[in-house]
């Protein structure tokens, strides 16, 4: 809708890149342009002259039903003809709403990569609903995204892994006294992977410190299966899984070209990586002294394999305690010859879980976490995601598990899933459907009506909006306000059996669109009954 609007009025004035806005009081019209006031000093004019000799041009305008000059602005009312036109091309193909055009851009966006050394906790879920809702938004107007997970299944972790499933099997399968170190995994998702390794490799397996690494292999696999089943419990697949210890067979290339660049030396036996020529507060360490590349190294060789395979963008999310990792991986990624530009790097903060205002128990037979899949269980898939998305990822989160449950407008997720429901029963209770309806004149129809379609068909420059800023917020408020909106509607207007009847139904139907839409792009499937 608005950029068919800006076209209209860049046509009728003569000008481009109109800046165009949504006016806070709506009562002043649909949209208002700030034009006059870059215009003043050209023409050397008064802006509220200039406001109203824009205005006057759009006499005869069949999309407007007024334009005002007002304060220097010129303010735009919709007409009713222009929404009925609108709305009927909407119903032909109802999954093109708010899509956008192939924009030829392949994006690949990596995310979660959570060490496969225990199941996801909840502050894995921020990241993972985060990127989740972006890919899927970014397809949604038109962008070839394509989803990735980095295994991280090499370096020291991994023989933790392998220590932490000896010390599980020998305690509690094998029930000797054991004696854990300062630093191990713990939880009960360890014992039920040393039955498996018992089954498939007998008890002598859990003493044999020569076969810890194969423990740690087979632990992971297991690891990654739970993995992948809490993320599809919450709607997320990836396109693609990439292996860590699988790309270590190409570090000598990798480091072939860095020298060739002459971004490595040597000192005290290390090889160090001249991150400080790309803004880095020190050089960085890629080669232990043992001859071991560092887990920096891993990034390295990780970044090069994205680099050649011709995305044209890369964007990361990454936890906020990778903040100071950025620019270390940019250096790299200039120095193996790539723009780093291309590499965009979200950081995810940290979650504070409440329960009933009180901060959430961890369990430590579960490992000192608070699992994803125990609190998605608790409150379900939906309000998990939705409640994620209520903040910009960059910023603190803090929700209490008990609100999520209420069946009011406390929890947002109920009242928005409530406003669809609502809109559905009242077409249930008409006997109609939205295709019945669609044809229905709106004639001298209210302004709350009006409005109302207006407000629902923001959906689209809401989403780009959310995809160009990454902030997934402005979606899961507006489908707030949106529900809002409905709730007051039906509050204060009879519906059925009047003689708006059918054109109020034309208009909650283009709301129950909206809603819809937006619930489906943040992996949410709007409910029809409530």
């Amino acid at each position: 809708m608005q950029i068919l609007v800006k076209k209209n009025i860049e046509e009728i004035l003569e000008l481009e890149n109109l800046v165009l806005e949504k006016p806070k009081d709506i009562s002043l019209g649909h949209f208002a342009t700030p034009v006059a006031f870059s215009l003043a000093k050209e023409l050397r004019k008064n802006p509220m002259q200039i406001a109203q000799e824009l205005a006057d041009k759009f006499k005869d305008s069949e999309i407007f039903d007024s334009v005002t000059a007002v304060k220097g602005f010129v303010n735009f009312k919709l007409s009713n003809t222009f929404l009925e036109n609108l709305i009927s091309k909407l119903f032909e193909d109802e999954n093109s709403f708010a899509k956008g055009e192939n924009k030829n851009e392949k994006i690949l966006l990596e995310y979660v990569s959570a060490n496969p050394t225990g199941p996801l906790h909840i502050g894995h879920a921020r990241g993972a609903i985060f990127g989740d809702t972006l890919a899927r938004v970014g397809r949604h107007l038109g962008y070839d995204v394509q989803t990735e997970y980095y295994i991280n299944d090499a370096g020291a972790q991994m023989d933790m892994l392998g220590l932490s499933v000896s010390l599980a099997g020998r305690e509690f399968l094998l029930n000797e006294t054991v004696e854990y170190p300062e630093s191990y995994y713990r939880g009960e998702y360890l014992v039920d992977i040393a039955k498996e390794i018992q089954k498939n490799f007998g008890d002598d397996i859990f003493n044999d410190e020569s076969r810890f690494r194969e423990m740690a292999m087979f632990a992971k696999d297991e690891v990654l299966k739970i993995i992948k089943k809490d993320l599809k419990d919450i709607g997320i697949e990836f396109d693609t899984f990439i292996s860590e210890n699988s790309l270590y067979s190409s570090w000598e290339d990798t480091k072939n070209v860095l020298e060739k660049n002459g971004s490595l030396y040597e000192k005290d036996e290390k090889v160090f990586l001249r991150s400080t020529a790309h803004g880095d507060d020190s050089d960085r360490v890629v080669v232990r002294d043992n001859g071991i590349p560092t887990y920096l190294a891993g990034d390295i060789i990780y970044h090069k394999n994205k680099y050649d395979r011709n995305f044209d963008r890369y964007i990361n999310i990454w936890g906020a305690d990778h903040h100071g990792y950025i620019t270390r991986v940019k250096a790299a990624i200039e120095f193996l010859g790539n723009d780093s530009s291309k590499l965009e790097i979200i950081l995810s903060q940290m979650v504070q879980l409440l329960k009933g205002g009180e901060p959430y128990k961890m369990s430590k037979r579960k490992g000192n976490f608070i699992l994803m899949s125990d609190i998605s269980e608790e409150i379900g898939a939906d309000a998990l995601r939705f409640v994620f998305l209520t903040r910009k990822s960059d910023t603190h989160l803090e929700f209490d598990l008990e609100t999520l449950k209420n069946q009011d407008s406390s929890n947002p997720v109920f009242y928005i899933n409530y406003a669809h429901a609502r809109i559905n029963q009242v077409f249930v209770k008409a006997n109609l459907t939205p295709k019945d309806v669609l044809n229905e004149k709106f004639g001298d129809l209210n302004e709350d009506s009006i409005n109302l379609i207006y407000e629902a068909l923001l959906l689209p420059t809401v989403i780009s909006e959310a995809f160009e800023k990454r902030d997934m917020q402005k979606i899961t408020d507006y489908l707030y306000n949106l529900a809002s909106s409905v709730h007051k509607f039906y509050n204060e207007h009879k519906i059925l059996e009047t003689q708006e009847q059918n054109s109020y139904l034309k208009v909650l139907s283009v709301v129950s669109l909206s809603i819809r839409t937006g619930l489906k792009l943040l992996g949410i499937e709007a409910k029809e009954v409530m």
